[in-house]
C-alpha cells in the first residue's frame, strides 16, 4: 500500500510527463570513426532500460544508443565504458529488508544505472538427449556464474526449484528437481553491483553490433581518472517513457524496483541527490500540503517491502481523497491502479462479482494476510 504514497508523490512533484534520463558522454574526442577516450554513461535512475516497454527486447534501449553512435560514424572506442552512478547513493537495499530477500527479483538493488530490472533471467528446461536439466541465463556474461544443481524429477516428484545468489557475489546456484514432461521455466535472480553488470552488457552489445571496444567495462568507483563534467562532450540523452506510464508498472504489478527508483529520483530531482532520505523528505513536504501530518508517517523505502514502514488507514483515505480531487494528476493516478478481475494484482480477484471491472484498488501483501 505504501506505493500509493510513492506514486502520488512522484506524480505531484515531477508531473505525469516527467521522463527519466540517462546521459551518454565522451571523455575524449572523436577522430574519424574512432572515439579516443572513455564513453561515460551517467545514470539518473531510469528503471526502464529493459524489455518491459519494448516487446520484451531487453537490448532495445542499448540498441537505440548504438544506433546513435553508428549514425555518428563510430566503429571503434579506444577507451573504457564507464558507468557513473554517483547521482544516487550506493545503498542498494532498503532499511529493514530481510536478508533472505537478496536473491529475489522483488528485492533488486536500486541504482542510478540499471539494466533488466537489475536481474538475470534464468531459463530451465529438460534435455531428453542428455537426460539432464539445462540451466542458462539472459544476459549471459562470464561474470555471472550459474551453478546448475538441478536434477530430473523421478516418479511422482514435482518440479521444485530454488535459486540462491551467494551474498556479495554474482555466483548463483540453481538447485532442485525438474519434471521431464514440464514446459521450460523462467525464474530470476538479482545481481550484485548493478552498474558493473549494466556496463558489461553494454560493452558486449556494442561489440556484437560492430563497435570495437579496446578498454574495459567499469563502475566509476573503480575509475582511476577524476571526471570533470565541464570537459566532457554530451553525445546524446536517452529518455524513458512518461511517468504516467511508469506508475502503471509500479501500481498494477506492485513492482518494487520501479518504486525504489522513483523515490530516489524524486530526491535527485528535488534535493539534488538520489537517496531514500531525500526522496522521503521531498514527498513528506507534499503530504503536509495535502493535510497529512508527515511526522505520523513512517516511510523508509518506496515499495513498502520494509517492515518498518507504517501508515494508517485514515492517512491512506486522506491521500486517495486528495488525489481524487486533483485534476492535474487524478486520471494518471487512477489509471495506474489494478482493475478488479481484469489486470494487475487484482486480475484474478473478484471475478463474476459486481466489483469486476469496477473497483480500482492497490493490493497490500503480508504472509497469510489479504
Amino acid at each position: 500500500n505504501l506505493k500509493l504514497f510513492t506514486t502520488a508523490g512522484g506524480l505531484l512533484l515531477l508531473g505525469p510527463d516527467f521522463r527519466f534520463s540517462t546521459n551518454i558522454l565522451l571523455n575524449g574526442y572523436q577522430s574519424g570513426s574512432t572515439l579516443y577516450g572513455d564513453l561515460v554513461i551517467q545514470g539518473r535512475g531510469d528503471p526502464t532500460i529493459s524489455g518491459r516497454f519494448y516487446n520484451d527486447d531487453i537490448n532495445f534501449v542499448y540498441d537505440t544508443w548504438i544506433d546513435s553512435l553508428l549514425e555518428m560514424g563510430v566503429t571503434n572506442i579506444n577507451g573504457n565504458i564507464v558507468g557513473d552512478d554517483d547521482l544516487f547513493d550506493d545503498i542498494g537495499l532498503g532499511n529493514g529488508w530481510a536478508w533472505d530477500y537478496e536473491t529475489d527479483w522483488y528485492a533488486a538493488q536500486s541504482s542510478a544505472i540499471s539494466f533488466n530490472d537489475n536481474c538475470v533471467d534464468i531459463s530451465i528446461y529438460y534435455n531428453q538427449k542428455y537426460d539432464s536439466v539445462i540451466v542458462s541465463s539472459t544476459p549471459s556474461l562470464r561474470s555471472i556464474v550459474i551453478l546448475n544443481n538441478v536434477k530430473p524429477a523421478v516418479g511422482s516428484e514435482r518440479t521444485n526449484i530454488e535459486v540462491v545468489r551467494e551474498r556479495g557475489t554474482n555466483v548463483i546456484t540453481v538447485s532442485g528437481k525438474f519434471r521431464k514432461d514440464a514446459d521450460s521455466l523462467i525464474t530470476y535472480a538479482t545481481v550484485q553491483n548493478p552498474t558493473q553488470f549494466a556496463m558489461l552488457v553494454l560493452k558486449h552489445r556494442l561489440e556484437k553490433r560492430g563497435i570495437r571496444v579496446n578498454g574495459y567495462a567499469i563502475d566509476i568507483d573503480d575509475y582511476e581518472r577524476a571526471i570533470n563534467y565541464t570537459d566532457l562532450e554530451l553525445l546524446f540523452v536517452s529518455q524513458s517513457e512518461n511517468l504516467s506510464e511508469i506508475v502503471k508498472v509500479i501500481n498494477k504489478g506492485s513492482q518494487n524496483f520501479f518504486a525504489e527508483q522513483l523515490l530516489k529520483t524524486i530526491g535527485l530531482e528535488k534535493i539534488g541527490f538520489g537517496s531514500v532520505t531525500n526522496g522521503v523528505n521531498a514527498v513528506k513536504e507534499v503530504f503536509a500540503d495535502i493535510g497529512l501530518n508527515p511526522e505520523n508517517i513512517v516511510m523508509v523505502d518506496g515499495s513498502g517491502l520494509s517492515h518498518i514502514n507504517m501508515v494508517t488507514p485514515r492517512q491512506i483515505v486522506e491521500l486517495l481523497k486528495y488525489m481524487y480531487s486533483n485534476k492535474r494528476v487524478y486520471s494518471d493516478f487512477y489509471n495506474s491502479l489494478p482493475i478488479a478481475g481484469i489486470d494487475g494484482t487484482l486480475g484474478k480477484r473478484m471475478k463474476n462479482t459486481t466489483a469486476e471491472n469496477v473497483v480500482r484498488a492497490k493490493t497490500g501483501y503480508i504472509s497469510h494476510v489479504r
